[in-house]
Order: structure tokens, then sequence, then C-alpha cells
């Protein structure tokens, strides 16, 4: 059974033997007859002191005891190393049974925020002694990511909530990688007291007002941007150069991939804009002209990175002149048929055509939508229509039918005559009066009756291989007053003049209707509500009226 005595290392308890107190005692003896002369030699001792009240904590942690024996005493002593072993390497000598292992003492880092060198908490300082590196790379680092939407303010935040503040001066030396023995401890202090004379030296420079701080800090910052730059920065211009090279290259391939598809597979007056705007005999030279202008800058910039980055080999001066005086000359094709283009929308044109419509025996008229599908010669033949789809109609769904200009307009007003007509106006522009005239009779509108139903197609078609001049068609349909026009849904895009088919159905409570039914009457065309009137049943009455009523309905 060993005695035990309770001792107080800086504000901590401790149960410890009476063995392992005397060697303990010793220690700090020696300790404090060394360093009684030096400078602060209190502050010295009590870290040292901290510092063995800390591994002790450890040890009885780990091995789950609450009393000291000699063993750990002698552990610790060993660790942190004896006065004769520290006055030894002082002087130069070895001692000849000294162990080098030394807890927690082979200068591995540990990381913590820096009290002392911190803008704000320290944690990039921490980072930059945890790494070994200049404080200012890491703070540049984070001022970089605040652009990438704050994420560098947030992760300075969870870095400095996360990693512990370096308080003692252990955590300091940790911090580091400094030895926490003896000989760290006196190195820590001197290099405190260097700094601190440092900083008395440089006390006037302190004082500055903070315009000129501020002014140094951005100086520094600016300084240590182009050390950056200089260094990393070279790779980073490789990797933009090499960016805009395959940029380059990708543009190239994209153009003539494009410049194949327009010579070879889209024609000239088609229904796409603004290949529909171009005539056959110079849709190509526009083509070929455009595609010179866009690839040559392409080339010249390829060049021009390739011989900055990779220092390769540059155009000839004759070889650019070449390629110069072609970009002038394709931009200049480019610019006169692009203005022999705009010039086919110099002057309009139009005509009318009235066409008489079999007069209806009810007074009503059905508006439907034609949904046959019309091919030109070409595609009839491709198609072999005759013999492939014999006795069949072909319907237009709509999905080829979506990239035609839309061209037809449809009014409906009041006839003059007692009898429905159908007034057809084309209109079209061209390089001149006569031209516009022209381009709007070389169009065909398809439109047909058959009793009380007229079919209506969606387009003013344009004759084969004819380029888009802006032609169109605006019907007008005159019907007499009290005539009824029943006009599908299909139709409501085409409509003008404020007929709204939707309004009319919820009017007359059929939102889900295919059609809407309107009336002509002096004042114009209005939808046609059935109100059903109910009266008293009587002996003489036993039958429910039905009263018709118009009201007028106008788009929004």
């Amino acid at each position: 059974m060993n005695k035990t005595i309770i001792i107080n290392i800086n504000g901590t308890v401790f149960h410890i033997e009476e063995d392992a107190y005397e060697i303990l005692k010793n220690y700090m003896t020696d300790v404090k007859r060394h360093f009684m002369n030096s400078a602060d030699s209190h502050e010295i001792t009590t870290d040292i002191e901290n510092r063995i009240a800390e591994m002790f904590s450890e040890i009885l942690a780990t091995e789950e005891r609450q009393v000291i024996v000699e063993q750990d005493v002698r552990a610790i002593v060993e660790q942190m190393g004896s006065v004769q072993d520290f006055e030894n390497a002082e002087n130069g000598e070895d001692s000849p049974g000294q162990n080098n292992y030394t807890y927690n003492n082979s200068g591995a880092r540990t990381l913590f925020r820096d009290p002392d060198d911190h803008l704000l908490g320290g944690v990039c300082a921490g980072l930059a002694n945890y790494f070994g590196i200049q404080t200012i790379w890491l703070r540049l680092i984070f001022v970089l990511f605040v652009a990438f939407f704050g994420t560098g303010i947030i992760l300075y935040i969870i870095l400095w909530i996360v990693i512990p503040k370096a308080v003692t001066r252990a955590d300091r030396m940790a911090m580091k990688g400094e030895k926490l023995n003896l000989q760290g401890f006196k190195n820590s202090f001197e290099e405190e007291l260097s700094a601190v004379r440092n900083h008395l030296s440089s006390l006037q420079g302190e004082a500055k007002p903070l315009v000129y701080k501020f002014r140094d800090f951005v100086s520094e910052f600016i300084y240590h941007l182009g050390i950056f730059f200089r260094g990393a920065g070279h790779i980073l211009i490789k990797i933009i150069g090499v960016a805009i090279l395959l940029a380059c290259i990708a543009g190239a391939i994209t153009l003539i991939v494009g410049l194949a598809t327009l010579t070879i597979w889209v024609n000239p007056g088609s229904h796409l804009f603004p290949f529909s705007i171009m005539s056959y005999e110079y849709a190509n030279r526009l083509y070929i002209a455009g595609f010179f202008v866009a690839f040559i800058p392409l080339l010249f910039i390829f060049l021009l990175t390739l011989k900055s980055i990779f220092n390769t080999r540059g155009i000839d001066k004759n070889v650019g002149s070449v390629i110069f005086v072609a970009w002038l000359f394709a931009v200049g094709v480019s610019i006169y048929y692009g203005t022999k283009v705009a010039s086919n929308f110099r002057d309009s044109a139009s005509f009318n055509q009235t066409v008489d419509l079999t007069q209806s025996s009810n007074n009503t008229y059905y508006l439907k939508l034609n949904d046959v599908k019309y091919f030109t010669h070409d595609d009839s033949i491709r198609l072999d229509i005759k013999s492939n789809f014999k006795d069949m109609v072909i319907t237009n769904d709509n999905t080829y039918e979506n990239f035609r200009e839309n061209n037809m307009s449809l009014y409906i007003e009041k006839s003059d005559v007692p009898r429905p007509v159908l007034i057809e106006t084309y209109r079209a522009k061209g390089r001149d009066y006569e031209d516009a005239l022209l381009n709007a009779r070389h169009t065909k509108y398809i439109f047909s009756q058959k009793d009380t139903v007229l079919m209506l197609d969606r387009y003013l078609q344009r004759q084969e291989r004819s380029p888009w001049r802006d032609q169109e068609i605006t019907l007008t349909l005159k019907v007499p007053v009290n005539a009824v026009v029943v006009i599908d849904n299909a139709l409501n895009d085409f409509l003008r003049d404020g007929i709204d088919l939707y309004q009319c159905r919820d009017i007359n409570k059929k939102p889900d209707a295919p059609d809407a039914s309107f009336i002509m009457t002096p004042n114009g065309l209005t939808c046609k509500v059935d109100t059903l009137v109910t009266a008293p049943p009587t002996k003489a009455l036993g039958a429910v009226p039905t009263i018709d009523t118009a009201r007028t309905i106008k788009k929004k």
C-alpha cells in the first residue's frame, strides 16, 4: 500500500503517490533553478507546469486511473527532457543515456486557429501554419471563393466554429510544429521576446492612420497577387488558351457542317426563316460568303492563340495578307447579296378576288379548317402519292405546318347583298410594284364549299421554289343579316376583328363545345345566345317557349 498526496498544478488537482511526488518536485526545482536568471522565468515555468498538467490528465484519461504513479512521472520527465540533458544540449554535449523519444514531440503540426496573426478569427493563419505556407495565399483563396455565391464566407464561418483556438503556449507550439520540451519552450519564449522587440521598433508604423494601413494592405495584396499570377498564372493562361483552341475547333466544325447542310439539304424558298427569303440563283453564294466571314476570324484566333501559348510559328505576312483580302471579299459578297435580299421587300402590292358562295336554305353557314395536306409536285413524285396513297386523304397534323408563316386572316362582316360572298385579298412585297404584284399573283389559296360547309385552308401557298416575300391573304366573309355562322374552334387563331369563340361558348355554358354559333345583326356579328324561359303551367299553355337572344362579344 502506497501513500498518496493531493497536489495542485496551476489550478488542476491530482492524486499522486509519495515517491512520484518527490521525483516531480525535484524535477520542477531543477527547472526553476535553470530558468531563474532568464527573462520572464516565471512565465516559462508556469507554461511548463501547464504542459505537465495536460500530460497527466491525458495519461489518467487514457488508462482510466485516478492516481499518478512513479512510472508516469518518469515518462513525462523523459518526454520533456531532463535539465541536465537540456544543459548539455546548450553546451553542445550529448548525454550518453539520452532517450530521443518525446511525447507529441515529433514536430507534427496540430490544427489550431492562430490568435496572434488574425484579421477575423485566425482561420487562415492557423491553416497556413498547419500546411506550412504563407497566410496571404489562403486569404486570397477565401476572397476568390466569395465570388462563387459567397461560399468563401460560409466555409470560413464553418472552419471558425470547428477549429479550436490556440489558447496556451503549448497549443501555439503544436500549431507551428515546435517540439514540446524544455528546449521548445525556451525557443518559443525567445521568439516571442524577439517579436515584442520588433513590434516596439515598428510602433511608429502601427500608429499610422487607418487610411494608410488600408493602403499598405492593398499594396501588399496586389504584390502577392502579382507573384501568384507570375507563378500559377502561367498554368491558368495555358488552360484558358487550350479552352480557346477547343472552342475554335468546335466552331469551325459547326460552320462546316452548317454549310454542307445549307447547300445540300436545305432548299431556298423553304418555310424556315431566314432560308425562306433566299432566291435560288444566289442562295449558295450567300451561304459560302457567310461561311468565310465567320471561319477566317476563327482561324486567325486559333493560330494567334497557338503562337501565344505554345510559341509556334506564326502566319507568313504574304499568306496573312491573302487571307485578309479573301475575308474582305467575303464580307463584300455578303453585304452585296444581303442588300439584294433586303431590296426584295422595298415595295408592296395587293389585289382582290370575289367568290360568290352558294346561299344556304336555312341561312346557316359552317366554317371549318381544312385538314387535308397538299404536296408539291416534287413531293408527290418523291412519295409516289398515286401508288402508295391511292383513294386516301393525308391529313395535316401541324407538325410540319407549324414552321410555315401564318399568313391567313379571316374577317366576317355584314353583306350588302342578300347572298354570301367571300372576298380574297392577296398581298406581297417585292423590289418594285410590278414585282410585288407578281409575287402576290404567284400564290394559291385553296377554298371549297360543300352545301352549308365552308372549308378554309390554313395557309396561302407559294409556288414551288418561290421565295417568301411576305405573301398573305385576307379573307372577308360577308353574310346577310340574320345569317347564322357556326365557327369551328380550329379557326380561332385566324379570326380577326374581335371575334372570340371561347367567350361565346362560356356564355352558352358550353366551354367544351367543338364550335361556337354567331348571328349577323345590323350592327355586326354577335354571339348567338340561347336562353330557355319557363312560364307557369296553365290549362291553355303546356309548352315552354324558346327565345333566341344575341350578345356582342369582343376580344379583350
